[in-house]
């Protein structure tokens, strides 16, 4: 339960750091979000009794299911924020650009939902035709650079509660260390560190202060306005976001075929296909109802079993998340939970997710997991500047990127922009080519740097431009839809570097296709 009301938690924290209203996130976004995870849990609820009764067991353990923290941050961070600032750049008002945002975002949820439906009858092929390596460095990339560092500013921010919150949290959760009474770890660290941060703001030190006093709406009705269907007509500024969206939906899969397997591992026999299709109806539900982020299967099974779950736990989540959001009690829980008293769960779940990653991977493909974190760290290393050329100060002196007086500067940081723009394609490609190469499939390798070139070409991966847009690299504008307002084909100055990209790409698929027909040497000491 904790952890979804910290997904959502999350999900606002990030938006209002882009500027983005709270009160329209919390009456528009929130209530359909949270309806996803109330659909898929009450969902998995009954499937726990149906697979009691077709078993004869009584001991069955239903199927955790919440938001998706990967895609928390990464369609906040890589399509919801970057939307929102994109409108009000085009002259949109705060409210009009809040509208297009939600409505971009409702397009991800609903295909990405759609894509999880369609693929549910072919989990297994998912599986056979993308290497571990690929799928889940892609997610531990995203895991330990974004879903665990970044939640390290709030908790270090309030380093007193933070860090005790922190300490709780991990010696509970990784360590396995029981708190007394068998307290959860996530409770015991909210319940010490709010404590102590409540303590500090009512002795007044400095950074610590009581939340301001704020109405919120009961039975919030916006985002009932999904059902006017006014978002389908927002589909030409979304598909940009598309190629940002599919992986953490394709992740999603794989992670639900994971997460059922260990659970048969632990004695609960349930259906892959049947468990994806449920999770896939769960996000279209919520996208429909004007949800943002995606659900998915939890890892944890094993251990909620091993602690006495069965299938109250998830009907309790149900009802707890579900009625947070549409009751409209979320906005209390936003303003009085403190951040750095719940933000430590954060950093638990991106160290579980990267742990996984690693141990669900054969071991000669680790190198290739890691390769996956490195287009991860150029966006991390792009956050800082990208926030300081952002910054208003800076905008309304004139000072940008091409004001910058070093050449060898401008061109470090146009490099790392360009690795950082579509980072999480690039991750799942970069690892599946190097796991091709240790697997000595140097033809798929190939292939797969071809896809890798062509998707340079239109900027799904690697776009010099700013908000990861896409573009034509050659033609006129002839097209009859300008998406952005400026044109669709790509400047000059920019289509260099991309055609530099490109035949990089090009180049070094030839040399690995035609390595392909050298016999290759045995593989000497090769290790699952």
């Amino acid at each position: 339960m904790l952890d979804n009301v910290v997904g959502l938690l999350l999900m606002v924290a990030l938006l209002v750091g882009f500027g983005f209203p709270s009160e329209f996130a919390v009456s528009y976004m929130v209530p359909g979000t949270a309806l996803g995870v109330l659909v898929g849990d009450l969902a998995f609820f009954f499937l726990a009794f149906r697979l009691a009764k077709k078993s004869g067991h009584d001991a069955v353990t239903a199927m955790p299911l919440g938001l998706d923290t990967p895609s928390t941050y990464g369609i906040t961070l890589f399509i919801l924020g970057p939307s929102y600032l994109q409108g009000l750049e085009s002259g949109l008002g705060s409210l009009d650009a809040a509208y297009r945002t939600w409505y971009i975002g409702i397009w991800c949820i609903v295909l990405s939902g759609l894509l999880k439906i369609g693929l549910s009858p072919l989990t297994r092929w998912v599986q056979r035709a993308v290497p571990r390596a690929g799928l889940l460095g892609s997610l531990a990339a995203i895991a330990l650079v974004l879903i665990s560092f970044f939640p390290l500013i709030e908790i270090l921010g309030h380093p007193l509660p933070g860090m005790l919150a922190m300490v709780i949290v991990l010696s509970a959760l990784v360590a396995k260390i029981p708190l007394p009474g068998r307290t959860p770890g996530t409770l015991g660290a909210l319940v010490v560190a709010g404590v102590v941060y409540y303590g500090l703001c009512s002795m007044g030190a400095s950074g610590y202060a009581f939340p301001e006093t704020a109405s919120y709406e009961w039975f919030p009705a916006g985002w009932l306005e999904t059902w006017q269907f006014d978002w389908l007509a927002a589909f030409p500024d979304a598909l940009p976001y598309l190629p940002i969206a599919f992986p953490f939906a394709i992740a999603t899969i794989v992670g639900g075929i994971d997460c059922t397997e260990s659970a048969a591992a632990a004695g609960d026999e349930y259906d892959t296909r049947t468990v994806i299709g449920v999770e896939g109806v769960a996000t279209l539900i919520a996208g429909l109802f004007g949800g943002v982020v995606q659900t998915t299967p939890y890892i944890g099974h094993p251990a909620y079993k091993a602690m006495g779950g069965r299938a109250a736990y998830t009907l309790a989540t149900a009802l707890l998340v579900g009625s947070a959001g549409l009751v409209g009690y979320f906005g209390w829980l936003n303003a009085w939970m403190p951040k750095p008293a719940v933000y430590p769960i954060l950093v638990f779940i991106g160290l579980e997710i990267t742990a996984q990653s690693f141990l669900a991977t054969p071991r000669r493909h680790y190198a290739a997991v890691a390769m996956a974190c490195l287009p991860a760290l150029a966006f991390l290393a792009m956050s800082l500047p990208g926030r300081m050329f952002g910054d208003e100060a800076l905008l309304e002196a004139g000072i940008h990127l091409e004001s910058l007086s070093g050449d060898g500067l401008k061109h470090d940081l146009q490099t790392l922009s360009m690795l950082s723009n579509g980072f999480i394609v690039t991750s799942l490609l970069w690892a599946w080519c190097l796991a091709a190469l240790i697997d000595r499939k140097l033809r798929t390798a190939a292939a797969v740097l071809v896809v890798a070139g062509v998707l340079t070409m239109f900027g799904i991966i690697h776009s010099p431009l700013s908000g990861n847009r896409l573009f034509l690299p050659f033609g006129p504008e002839t097209f009859g839809w300008d998406a952005w307002g400026d044109g669709i084909t790509l400047d000059p100055a920019n289509r260099r570097l991309v055609v530099e990209f490109v035949a990089g790409y090009f180049a070094s698929a030839a040399l690995v296709f035609a390595w392909s027909f050298y016999p290759p040497a045995s593989v000497v000491g090769e290790a699952e």
